[in-house]
């Protein structure tokens, strides 16, 4: 079983929330079926155990979703027949013979082309596909046929004049690449003496609905298809595995198109995870689960890690010792570090959100001969301009699904922001002398704010980190919106909310150091 992300109208209002979320399990199919009949249960039993692991593991990730689809659902049967009658009311749906190479594992019609010859375990010769491995079979029956050929110039025209629609660049290539050449029609159905696994046809018991076409279709399904799809539908995005990127790229744009609907706004493709530079795989026994990991490195940590390492467009490696190095270094010294400095009663005795003095630290644009007279450097305004600018990278990282560069900008802030607390080392300060305790609490105050700053940001990557950070500065909940940020506002000598509030509870250190004895070497 597989599962699906579907994002509509996402917005960077708040950038924890985009409008309309959602996820699900596509369960039908031979693959399904033969899994299902090896562990001795019935199909739907076999469905309705993996997809509650899956819910299960969303909801302890805090992965969170406004809709959850199983394509066993009686509202997606009846959203598949209605498009595949839309299909055959279009005259693009026909009777005909399908021969060629079918794989089980992806569900998926292949031609001579895509398949090669290897040999088995066993030594015998077998027909695999070239880019999954799995093994294919010759395969001959009657089926409904799909007009995928007339399609071609119309997929082109589409690629051609929506440059990002499949992100990032290279994945637009491919999909270009494949439209060079003819395409040939698509078997959209199977015998149901073959495979009774899934929606039947409607009209023709004897034919069951192709697995691909009744899971993209759940797409439509979550927005409300037939009736009620408008409101989202097309402003949808997909997120998919460069592995299924044929099905969302060519497959179901030309479906779409074909009962006369609009393909996706886009089409964010990924890559894949190796462990130690291998293929992950149970047979070599370097499956990394997930709820094991949570517990070793916490759910925000994780997330952490695979969102900064998870570069979209090349496949990612996994080993324990980069996590714990990306941990420690990151959420555990540099960011946590810095909170508990600054807000230490050692340093922050009234434990207040600290003043701002504009004497000692001028707005160089505001007055630029008062920029001399202060106590900041150049590097100091560096620093602001620098944070400004982050705003600025995270909103088009995050709308372009880049939430690594997100992420590798942020962190270099938190670094800067380091580096400002230490080189003016605000614990020498004498407190009982006017412009110390003055130069202090703005150098406090300027920390804060930073730390405001990225605690906001990295509430979509490490939601439960980022609250504890915010909570400690005395950021209330409707506070932490992206409209909220509003960075140093005594800088531009602007009332700021903030300054004198009461600080949050001192909940303990931020993020835990990981040890290396308590995770082992792979």
């Amino acid at each position: 079983m597989t599962t699906m992300n579907c994002i509509t109208a996402y917005s960077m209002k708040n950038v924890q929330v985009p409008s309309h979320r959602a996820k699900g399990t596509d369960e039908h199919g031979l693959k399904i079926k033969q899994a299902a009949s090896a562990a001795g249960k019935d199909p739907l039993e076999f469905c309705t155990e993996v997809s509650e692991k899956f819910k299960s593991l969303f909801d302890l990730g805090l992965i969170s979703y406004t809709d959850y689809i199983r394509t066993t659902d009686e509202r997606h049967k009846q959203a598949v027949q209605h498009f595949w009658l839309r299909l055959v009311e279009k005259g693009h749906i026909y009777k005909g013979v399908y021969e060629g190479w079918y794989s089980t594992s992806d569900e998926s019609f292949l031609t001579e082309s895509q398949v090669t010859d290897v040999t088995d375990k066993n030594g015998n010769p077998v027909k695999v596909s070239l880019e999954s491995g799995h093994q294919v079979e010759w395969t001959k029956e009657e089926n409904y046929m799909f007009r995928l050929s007339e399609f071609r110039p119309l997929l082109l025209n589409w690629l051609h004049n929506k440059k990002h629609v499949v992100w990032p660049e290279p994945f637009y290539h491919i999909v270009f690449q494949w439209l060079q050449e003819d395409i040939p029609d698509l078997s959209v159905s199977r015998q149901s003496s073959r495979l009774k696994w899934g929606v039947p046809v409607p009209g023709d018991p004897d034919q069951t609905v192709y697995v691909w076409l009744d899971a993209l279709v759940n797409y439509l399904t979550v927005a409300g298809y037939p009736e009620a799809h408008n409101q989202w539908w097309p402003a949808a995005s997909h997120i998919v595995g460069k592995d299924i990127l044929k099905f969302h790229a060519v497959y179901w744009p030309a479906f779409l198109m074909a009962v006369g609907l609009s393909p996706p706004k886009q089409i964010y493709v990924h890559s894949h995870w190796t462990v130690n530079g291998q293929k992950m795989s149970k047979s070599l026994g370097n499956v990394i689960n997930p709820l094991d990991k949570f517990s070793l490195y916490t759910v925000d940590g994780l997330r952490y890690f695979l969102l900064w390492q998870g570069v979209p467009d090349t496949d990612c490696d996994y080993y324990e010792e980069k996590v714990v190095r990306l941990l420690n270094s990151d959420l555990a010294s540099s960011l946590g570090g810095l909170l508990n400095r600054c807000t230490a009663i050692s340093i922050n005795p009234e434990q207040i959100y600290p003043a701002f003095c504009n004497e000692h630290f001028p707005n160089k644009r505001l007055d630029h001969k008062m920029a001399y007279l202060g106590n900041a450097k150049a590097e100091d305004y560096k620093l602001i301009e620098s944070v400004e600018q982050l705003l600025v990278e995270v909103r088009n990282y995050f709308e372009s699904f880049q939430i690594y560069k997100a992420l590798a900008s942020i962190s270099l802030r938190v670094k800067q922001t380091n580096n400002f607390y230490q080189r003016h080392a605000p614990w020498k300060l004498d407190r009982q002398k006017r412009d110390d305790q003055m130069w202090l609490g703005t150098v406090q105050y300027v920390t804060f704010e930073c730390l405001r700053v990225y605690g906001t940001l990295l509430q979509p990557v490490v939601p439960s980190l980022a609250s504890k950070l915010l909570s400690r500065l005395g950021i209330r909940e409707h506070e932490r919106c992206w409209n909220d940020v509003q960075f140093l506002a005594r800088y531009y000598e602007k009332p700021c909310r903030f300054e004198g509030r009461s600080l949050g509870a001192d909940t303990g250190i931020l993020f835990g150091r990981i040890e290396r004895s308590t995770y082992k070497i792979q």
